[in-house]
């Protein structure tokens, strides 16, 4: 079994580890529902940080940058079931049940779902295909299952319409304050620019204005200075450093630190 396994390609997967695992996640384009079945899961964005354990549901707002922690915790596998609500989907939907859908969702973004009989059975019933994951579920099936979460958590939380039928575009924010709170996740420029509500050639613009510089050389310049403060002043590993920053690879991030300052991160 692959992780994490697609049991419906794009749409719902299954992930487990043995041992913990720290990465950096883009939510761009999709809401998410995250089942934790067993271990414990961390999410820190810029503006908060989130944390839960086995039973616990958590409903992940679109286009987010956050890091997520993966913990077994207790000798057993850290194990999660997660399903994009895709947008089509989300407005067939509304379309169907003649949800409005004008509003602007303004409250929290990432929401921990209260547990009840109905979700537990619902995520219950996804099981069996985790168990045997040979046995593929048909994409009729699967879909049918993610509309069944929709309508689920509608039943338990009614407040969630406003967070679930929201398609408005993300708002002009301050890039200034967003880049300063974003700029070691390692995403392309034209992510950066539809998280920030603007087009390529607006978000470039604007940068250049703020900034000074364009955005790819800022970004280079800002995790450079960044390793060099967290190098020198709190004494970390490159190693332990470059992935955090946004570098792809050490070697990468050892020729640009030399390039820049005349000194490989270690000396």
């Amino acid at each position: 079994m692959t992780n994490p396994n697609e049991i419906l390609p794009g749409v719902i997967f299954f992930s487990y580890l043995s041992t913990k695992r720290k990465e950096k996640v883009a939510f761009l384009e999709h809401t998410t529902l995250v089942l934790q079945v067993s271990g414990s899961f961390s999410m820190e964005t810029s503006s908060e940080k989130i944390s839960m354990r086995r039973g616990q549901m958590l409903l992940i707002q679109k286009n987010q940058l956050a890091e997520i922690t993966k913990t077994p915790l207790e000798d057993n596998q850290y194990q999660t079931i997660v399903i994009r609500l895709q947008e089509n989907l989300l407005r067939q939907i509304a379309l169907e049940e003649q949800i409005e859908t004008g509003s602007k969702y303004t409250g929290p973004p990432n929401i921990l779902i209260p547990g009840n009989e109905y979700l537990k059975a619902f995520f219950q019933s996804i099981l069996p295909y985790v168990r045997n994951p040979e046995e593929k579920i048909i994409r009729s099936m699967g879909m049918l299952k993610v509309r069944e979460a929709v309508h689920l958590l509608l039943y338990s939380m009614p407040e969630l319409q406003e967070y679930l039928f929201d398609f408005s575009e993300p708002y002009k924010m301050d890039l200034e304050r967003f880049m300063l709170s974003n700029f070691h996740y390692n995403i392309p420029v034209e992510k950066f620019a539809a998280l920030t509500g603007r087009s390529l050639a607006g978000f470039k613009r604007d940068f250049q204005k703020i900034f000074g510089m364009p955005p790819r050389h800022w970004l280079l310049e800002k995790r450079l200075i960044e390793a060099k403060h967290l190098i020198e002043n709190k004494h970390k590993k490159p190693s332990a450093i470059y992935l955090d920053l946004g570098f792809e690879s050490l070697s990468h991030f050892s020729h640009s630190f030399k390039k820049k300052f005349g000194k490989t991160p270690t000396e």
